[in-house]
């Protein structure tokens, strides 16, 4: 970009021009500590090309994660409530909610009333998203994967998009039931775009879609953050 500061570029991998969930840390790191990585990031690729051992890349990659979100976090509490699992998970109804964005073909949930909006776009209007409060789309829990639609202005839908289970494992767990280890799944799985109010997302939603979960007798939930 014209005229960009490395501190614009550093802090455009998190819900910016340059979204991706890899390096989304790089916000968290300070100018001199971006650097290093860096600069450590293209030794070490250069090594690889010439050893064929990609797997330093990786390392330095995780480390470069572990550097940034082991820092204290804007949100910290000193407790949180604990509800232990009424009975074992293999006899229970256990649900799914996902902040990927994933929708059903057919049922967009239109974002600020546009319907058929691309990735594209959702990346380039992530700081309205992220003052809108979230809307929650229902995918029933058969739904086959090729009727699976993603949207996320925060983060790279490649992965999701290509194999939804990495973050909506609906066929894992429906593995999983077949198995035995679960007793059994709601009707419905849910998702909406994580990059959203905080606020309202906290204090009206959240509560409004825990309400709604007990009223289906569901008695455990499988959160799946993007």
């Amino acid at each position: 970009m014209e005229n960009e500061t490395f501190s614009e570029f550093k802090n455009s991998f998190s819900y910016g021009s340059r979204s991706d969930l890899s390096f989304k840390f790089f916000k968290g790191l300070s100018d001199e500590e971006a650097a290093v990585f860096i600069q450590n990031l293209f030794l070490k690729v250069v090594d690889a090309m010439d050893s064929g051992n990609w797997q330093p890349v990786a390392e330095h990659i995780i480390e470069g994660q572990k550097l940034s979100y082991n820092k204290p976090g804007s949100f910290a509490y000193d407790d949180a409530p604990f509800t232990p699992l009424p009975k074992p998970l293999a006899e229970l109804k256990l649900g799914l909610l996902t902040s990927s964005g994933h929708f059903v073909a057919g049922d967009d949930p239109r974002p600020f009333g546009e319907e058929n909006m691309t990735q594209a776009e959702a990346a380039r209007r992530i700081s309205e998203f992220i003052k809108a409060a979230p809307t929650l789309s229902t995918i029933p829990m058969d739904t086959p994967p090729e009727k699976l639609r993603v949207r996320h202005g925060g983060y790279d839908i490649r992965g999701a998009a290509a194999d939804a289970n990495v973050i909506l494992p609906l066929t894992h767990l429906h593995t999983m039931v077949e198995a035995g280890r679960i007793g059994e799944l709601a009707k419905n799985a849910y998702s909406f775009v994580g990059a959203c109010a905080q606020t309202p997302l906290a204090k009206k939603s959240a509560p409004q879609w825990a309400e709604m979960v007990k009223q289906q007798g569901i008695e455990a939930m499988l959160l799946v953050p993007a």
